[in-house]
């Protein structure tokens, strides 16, 4: 919670997204569709993994959790844009402010510990076919879940904690569409030596020990795959990894441009073009990816619909 002695401002103003007055109501139905899609396509992923015994395994387990993650990821976000851009409101409370940092990180820590979780999940399945059942056992799923949320909340904490101990004296006008841990920062007349130690650390947890993990298990797969004298299995193999693939490079493709790539004048433009993608765009996009190139889920919606 603010307290007086911390801040001394009571709101904050996203300005939103760089776009013309007279094109604010198409942007405004764009994402909204966009924002509706994730929604309902990612329930939709969660009803057919509940609904369809077949699909009662690790990776599925997986992807249901992740579905959910990417629901909650857009909501925190996406509504309070879209309000914005409706209502010409650009104010948001210390508190709310706060609150979407928090809830942000979570979601998007969240989002990597289990697209890891999937990938160590094919690791698994392809380079140790005969101890799949034993190794990815129900206990280690969740287990994997659960670590992954006591991890992503723990991180979500440190930031938000010391970001509340900031204080924000003049100038208090985002140029974003939401509370960017980033942008705040920039924002404080406080020092942020230590704020900033703890993004690289954090950073270095949450973001890229992950990504590491997954390259890793990508080669072993990859080695694996080789190996395979057939056609048909490496094909076989591909098809399990396919749809997760396209996920991992979707998000760390975003992720990549907006921290490591170097920017340039109009970098903040770009910043939030990056932020749409990994916010807006990917959560849409996953139910898709996974429902027209996974050949299990496309026999799953098939027998939903007869």
């Amino acid at each position: 919670m603010r307290r007086e002695n911390q801040s001394s401002v009571s709101q904050f103003l996203l300005l939103g997204l760089p776009i013309p007055p007279g094109q604010k109501g198409l942007f405004f139905t764009l994402f909204l569709g966009m924002y509706l899609t994730t929604v309902l396509g990612n329930l939709f992923i969660i009803l057919l993994i509940r609904l369809d015994s077949r699909l009662h395994t690790p990776m599925y387990f997986f992807l249901s959790h992740l579905a959910f993650i990417d629901i909650c990821f857009s909501s925190v976000t996406v509504p309070k844009m879209l309000t914005n851009m409706q209502t010409q409101n650009l104010s948001i409370p210390y508190e709310g402010c706060v609150s979407q940092t928090y809830f942000f990180i979570l979601f998007a820590d969240l989002d990597s510990f289990l697209i890891t979780s999937m990938a160590y999940d094919r690791y698994v399945a392809i380079c140790h076919p005969l101890q799949y059942t034993t190794i990815m056992s129900q206990n280690i799923c969740i287990m994997l879940v659960a670590g992954s949320w006591v991890i992503a909340s723990a991180c979500a904490l440190l930031h938000t904690l010391l970001l509340a101990r900031l204080s924000f004296c003049a100038d208090h006008a985002v140029p974003h569409f939401f509370c960017d841990l980033a942008a705040l920062l920039k924002l404080s007349c406080s020092d942020t030596s230590l704020n900033q130690l703890v993004i690289f650390t954090a950073g270095l947890t949450a973001i890229m020990l992950p990504f590491l993990c997954i390259l890793v298990s990508y080669g072993h797969i990859g080695a694996t795959i080789l190996q395979v004298p057939s056609t048909k299995g490496i094909r076989k193999a591909l098809s399990t990894c396919g749809s997760h693939l396209s996920v991992v490079t979707l998000y760390y493709g975003a992720i990549i441009g907006l921290y490591f790539i170097p920017s340039s004048n109009n970098s903040n433009d770009n910043n939030i073009i990056a932020s749409l993608m990994y916010t807006v765009v990917t959560p849409m996009l996953n139910p898709f990816i996974y429902s027209l190139r996974n050949k299990d889920m496309k026999g799953a919606q098939r027998k939903f619909l007869h």
